[in-house]
This record gives C-alpha cells, sequence and structure tokens, in this order.
C-alpha cells in the first residue's frame, strides 16, 4: 500500500457510501460538503481508481468501490467492536481459543478432540463452523486459531498453513430399529435394496464410501445426501435411510439415537486434522490437543 494512504479518507468513503451521497454523510458527519468531497477524491488518488460515480441524485459505487467497501466493512466493523473486545479482555482472565469447524466434521467427534481443554480454567472456547475454504481463508487472516476438519490443508504458495494429525476413525454402517431387521439381512448387499444416506461430495470420505459401493458391486439406492454430518445423522436416526458414521460416535448413537450398527465400512476410515498457521504451534491450548492426540495413537 503506498505511503501517502490515510485511514480517515477510508472513513469518510465508507460513510459517503453507506450514506448514498456526500450531502447526506456530510450531515451525519456534521462537516462542509467539500471536505468530505475532498477527502474522497485524496483516497481515490492514493489508490489510483475511482470509487463512486453518479447516479440519478446520488452516488453509486464503481467496481473499484464494491471492492474498496469491503475491505472497509471489515476494518470499520472491527473498530467498532474493540471497545467490548478490550473491556472483555480486563474484566475477565480469560483463555481464548477461536475453533473453525468444518461442517464435514461429526460434533461429536469435535467435542471429542476438544475434551482435553474443556476444564481449562477461564476458558473462552469460540465455535465456528463453516465450509472448509472459508475457514481457512479466516485462519490466515488470523481470526482463527486453529481449523478442524476432515483432510489437511492444500498446497497454497500463497498462505502457509500446516496439517496435524488428529487420529482417524473406521466408518460403519446404522440403521434406525425399523430398518435394521430388514438392513441386516444379506448385509452389506441389502444397502441396493433399502433407502441409503450419504454425506455430499463435499466430504472428503464420500469419495472412500464410494470406491467402497463400487468393490463390491453394489448400487446403493440414494435417497439422502447431506453436507452436515448432524444432520445426516438426525434423518439417519428418524428412519430416512441406512446411514454410514465413524466408530467414535457409535456409543451416542446406539444410547442416544436408539439405532443399532449394521456392520463396518472396511477399510474406509474418516480423517481429521487440526490446521493452523505454525509449523511449530505457539498456542498452549492448541499445543496440549495436539499432546493429547499423540498420545492415544
Amino acid at each position: 500500500m503506498r505511503a501517502d494512504f490515510n485511514y480517515k479518507h477510508l472513513y469518510y468513503f465508507w460513510v459517503v457510501a453507506k450514506e448514498g451521497g456526500i450531502s447526506r454523510a456530510a450531515n451525519k458527519l456534521d462537516m462542509a460538503v467539500q471536505t468530505i468531497s475532498a477527502q474522497v477524491r485524496e483516497l481515490e488518488r492514493s489508490l489510483g481508481y475511482t470509487l463512486l460515480k453518479p447516479a440519478g441524485r446520488g452516488l453509486v459505487l464503481t467496481d473499484a468501490g464494491v471492492a474498496a467497501m469491503q475491505q472497509a466493512d471489515l476494518i470499520f466493523q472491527l473498530g467498532e467492536n474493540l471497545p467490548t473486545v478490550v473491556r472483555d479482555a480486563m474484566s475477565t482472565p480469560a483463555v481464548r481459543l477461536a475453533v473453525g469447524i468444518s461442517d464435514a466434521v461429526p460434533k461429536l467427534v469435535v467435542h471429542g478432540l476438544l475434551q482435553p481443554i474443556l476444564m481449562e480454567p477461564h476458558l473462552r472456547l469460540l465455535c465456528n463452523e463453516g465450509e472448509f475454504d472459508e475457514l481457512l481463508g479466516d485462519l490466515a487472516l488470523h481470526r482463527l486459531d486453529i481449523v478442524l476438519a476432515d483432510r489437511p490443508a492444500p498446497a497454497n504458495p500463497n498462505i502457509k498453513l500446516y496439517s496435524h494429525s488428529m487420529g482417524s476413525s473406521p466408518i460403519a454402517w446404522f440403521a434406525s430399529a425399523e430398518l435394521y431387521e430388514s438392513a441386516s439381512k444379506d448385509f452389506p448387499h441389502s444397502l441396493a435394496e433399502l433407502p441409503v444416506l450419504l454425506p455430499t461430495s463435499h466430504n472428503d470420505v464420500r469419495a472412500r464410501i464410494d470406491h467402497w459401493f463400487e468393490q463390491r458391486g453394489i448400487r446403493p439406492r440414494v435417497v439422502g445426501e447431506f453436507e452436515d454430518s448432524a444432520l445426516l445423522k438426525t434423518f439417519g436416526a428418524g428412519g430416512m435411510g441406512v446411514f454410514p458414521a465413524v466408530e467414535w460416535v457409535r456409543e451416542d448413537l446406539l444410547t442416544r439415537d436408539g439405532v443399532r450398527k449394521l456392520g463396518t465400512c472396511d477399510e474406509v476410515e474418516e480423517n481429521f486434522f487440526a490446521i493452523g498457521t505454525e509449523r511449530k504451534v505457539q498456542h498452549l491450548l492448541v499445543q496440549r490437543l495436539l499432546a493429547a492426540r499423540r498420545a492415544s495413537f
């Protein structure tokens, strides 16, 4: 960024864009129209692009203005939150951990992976669930301390991310009480005759499950596909179809959801990773999570 870039100019542009015109922005800021106009022109000069253009009786954003507005929103929203963040930091000696959770990872697995830190005094755990790529973007911007996912971070020359194995779990097949008797006869070939629920291709394990079907010559009757593993389990427990889940959550499925295990999905495992921005992890709670997983291998 050029040395003459000025955040005050960006702020005035932000207000003009939000208000839809220089006059309305001047009224809001209690400043002269000429002053606001000059500040916005200075910002455009420093960036080298026109950010606003006339439209009727007001102004609208150019393509460059849209890009600038997106960044300005982030900057000033963070600024508005600053007093609250500082006050909270001083009022409570919290140990903060911001975790991104890929929506492909079973929620009960997440709870198990985070178990080693849950008794930490003054823990402030922030969990954000979302799509894998979006979470990696937040991690790169240091909005998250760690991301839990079902796959390692892809190679990217522009972002240095490091994937730490958190273990793996075999996949098994489960059915509700209504479907169990039919599904257990001639398993796994019964899966060609009964309704089957599967994770979408968004989930890393889906390709391995598809290969498992192909190896056995089974064409499953798929009636539902789910990105979110919790939804897959909920609909499966409700009797919509036979469904796969990791063995790590078997006891919870059997006791809480009243389903029954049909059998294993031989040689198919789901892998779990903690992804961070440091090769040598500095965050003490993340160190504890990784150490606990290594001890259980």
